[in-house]
């Protein structure tokens, strides 16, 4: 039993012996009629009947043993670290100590092993700001472990870390072995210390295209692709062997606001000279000693005589969450809403709603709630947004946007539930490391756009194509005979390349698609199609080149989208945010297991549709190929992880094609 159900049900099983409840947990005490949609039932509930006290002391006592497993659960073995400093005093002033690393993501992604993927960046920033409310706490000690974090959540991190240094909190943290955007993260602290022996890498931004046209021709298998914009290349990976030269301009941009944003930040936090940091970049790595002596850090020592410097005896370790053991209320209520009992935790006044939109944008449901935190399903978002636009005590909505883009009828679908929003409330769109092509598509109408310096964004433009696997069906002796009555019956059906009449007609029906593209962005920005033309052809820009050019209005972080949106719908500052995707239960989780894939790297729906093609018992021959891919990325990712992904995602993107051919994407390598 983990501490945290120990301590949910310690809490929920003698409220419900007892038919206590909280006033939030009745849709009447929040003032919300019978007909409200989220009352889940509506309508006043009967009188509960009176408590059995039978069985009373017993309840005490499993809540007693209960409680007891969950606080011995989370205290420290005894051949592991103290909690606390020998000098720690709850009533007298200590230093609090924090452990970060790993991953850095907008919502974790749940499964049935319970949270995962990495640490909310929301939810990190959150913490630092109670930290900066406890009368006690002296001062805070980051033990950072390598972040998977990007430069623009870097940013918005270190922004709350001098929040946190402002309210006279110092911050002092200490590394084993860091580099670039960790490094970023630890400039913000007052004092960086680095373990003996460790290294510091800053050896500046980097990119890693990586083309998979090559593997293709190796497994048979032609792809199909049309772009339609001279910039636009999110199928170059699949239909070239190297970059071509507007990709190139395009990534070289990206690095260049990269490497700038380091220079200075670096330098302003370390007290350097701009041409001097860059001449540290050049010299990329450091050992401990080197890096205190270039001053790219203050301290060389163990963490725990680092601790024992700064702190001395009176600290504690802190955690990003408060414990269960001690908020035993919260975590009764959490389990009653993960069951359903309880409706969801939402802001009983007036309010914004902070709306996630991340992942690629696909057709269709997804995999609903739980879906959500990995993908923006249309049929999912439109929902929630109506519902949403229907709630009067959401007064504005903030749509953080962290995506590429996919589907172009996806991509339509949300823009009009968003117009839908609009129309009854602002809008303000919080652009957080990508939200280009079907991304920007969906921001495009919004009431005020915020973008980092260094997000990118734009890429209007569509491609569309396929992946014609008649070779490698060939190869593994499948042989199809396409047949159909009609000048183009078989266009779709076909495992061969288009023929030139095929892709005469496809080409016309994505210009289409981007007029209304180049549409909805004209309408959104307030100008007309011919200024916003050359803006298009699928070129990537920088946030702070978009908002030159008038793509995007402001240069912040998803803060002054919140501080905007709520003095645009008149909400007080200090009201609480309604978060979607909300918490899942278990409803959610159940629904969630449809969409387990069958084969490695999520690769199985997109198999199941490419088999479709040739009759059921072929079809496992005909999955062969892309089972080669996958392989083959297999064995990419014990040499590199991050590029296995990379390839990971151009295939299944060309198996997406499938069913949505025509795809307002973009795909960028990673930035690191």
């Amino acid at each position: 039993m983990s501490a945290a159900l120990a301590v949910a049900l310690a809490a929920a099983l003698p409220a419900a012996a007892c038919g206590s409840r909280s006033s939030r947990l009745d849709p009447a005490v929040e003032g919300r009629g019978a007909d409200d949609p989220w009352a889940g039932g509506g309508g006043k509930r009967a009188p509960r009947a009176a408590p059995d006290r039978k069985g009373g002391d017993d309840f005490g006592d499993l809540q007693k043993m209960l409680s007891t497993v969950a606080e011995s659960i989370e205290r420290p073995g005894p051949y592991e670290e103290p909690e606390q400093g020998k000098d720690y005093a709850e009533s007298a002033p200590h230093w609090g100590v924090l452990q970060i690393g790993g991953g850095v993501v907008e919502r974790q992604v749940y499964g049935l092993g319970g949270g995962g993927g990495g640490t909310e960046l929301g939810k990190l920033i959150e913490r630092l700001r109670a930290f900066a409310k406890q009368d006690k706490l002296a001062g805070l000690l980051l033990r950072v472990e390598p972040l998977g974090i990007s430069i623009p959540d870097a940013v918005e991190l270190r922004a709350a870390m001098h929040e946190l240094r402002r309210a006279g909190k110092p911050i002092a943290c200490h590394a084993e072995d860091v580099s670039n955007a960790t490094y970023l993260v630890l400039t913000a602290c007052e004092r960086i210390a680095l373990a003996p022996l460790g290294q510091l890498t800053i050896s500046g931004p980097a990119a890693m295209p990586i083309h998979v046209r090559q593997l293709l021709d190796k497994l048979g298998v032609a792809p199909d692709f049309i772009n339609i914009g001279a910039y636009k290349g999110a199928a170059e990976p699949l239909t070239r062997d190297r970059p071509s030269k507007e990709m190139e301009e395009a990534l070289g941009a990206i690095l260049d606001g990269h490497y700038q944003t380091m220079v200075e930040i670096i330098a302003a936090d370390r007290g350097l000279a701009p041409d001097a940091v860059k001449g540290l970049i050049d010299v990329a790595l450091f050992s401990a000693e080197e890096a205190k002596a270039r001053r790219l850090a203050d301290d060389v020592l163990p963490f725990e005589a680092f601790r024992d410097a700064v702190a001395k005896q009176a600290w504690t370790r802190v955690k990003l969450t408060e414990s269960l053991s001690k908020n035993k209320l919260a975590a009764g209520l959490a389990l009653l809403r993960f069951v359903g009992a309880a409706p969801p935790d939402r802001p009983a006044g007036d309010h914004v709603a902070l709306v996630y939109a991340l992942g690629n944008i696909i057709d269709g449901d997804g995999g609903g709630i739980l879906g959500a935190r990995r993908e923006i399903a249309s049929h999912t978002l439109v929902a929630a947004l109506r519902r949403i636009a229907a709630d009067d005590s959401v007064k504005a909505v903030v749509l953080r946007i962290d995506s590429g883009g996919g589907s172009a009828q996806a991509s339509e679908l949300i823009w009009r539930a968003v117009a839908e929003v609009r129309a009854k409330k602002p809008v303000v769109v919080s652009m957080s490391d990508v939200a280009a092509s079907g991304g920007y598509y969906i921001a495009a109408g919004a009431t005020k756009i915020f973008a980092h310096a260094n997000t990118l964004t734009g890429s209007i433009g569509v491609v569309g194509g396929k992946l014609a696997p008649g070779g490698a069906l060939g190869k593994l002796g499948v042989t199809t005979f396409p047949m159909g009555r009609g000048k183009r019956a078989t266009m779709m059906a076909s495992l061969s390349p288009w023929t030139d009449d095929e892709r005469a007609t496809i080409r016309r029906s994505m210009e289409d698609v981007y007029k209304v593209f180049l549409g909805r962005v004209a309408a959104g920005r307030g100008k007309p199609v011919e200024q916003i033309e050359p803006l298009a052809q699928g070129r990537v820009w920088t946030g702070a080149k978009a908002k030159a050019l008038g793509l995007v209005d402001e240069i912040g972080g998803l803060d002054a989208a919140l501080a905007e949106a709520k003095r645009l719908g008149g909400v007080d500052a200090a009201a609480d945010l309604e978060l979607y995707p909300p918490t899942p239960t278990l409803r959610d989780l159940l629904h969630g297991l449809g969409g387990l894939a069958a084969l490695p790297f999520g690769l199985g729906a997109g198999v199941g549709a490419g088999a479709g093609a040739v009759n059921a018992a072929d079809a496992a021959q005909a999955a062969d190929a892309v089972q080669a891919a996958g392989a083959a990325v297999s064995a990419l990712a014990a040499a590199d992880p991050i590029l296995a992904e990379r390839a990971r995602s151009l295939i299944e993107l060309a198996l997406s094609l499938r069913t949505s051919p025509i795809q307002a994407i973009a795909l960028f390598p990673e930035v690191r």
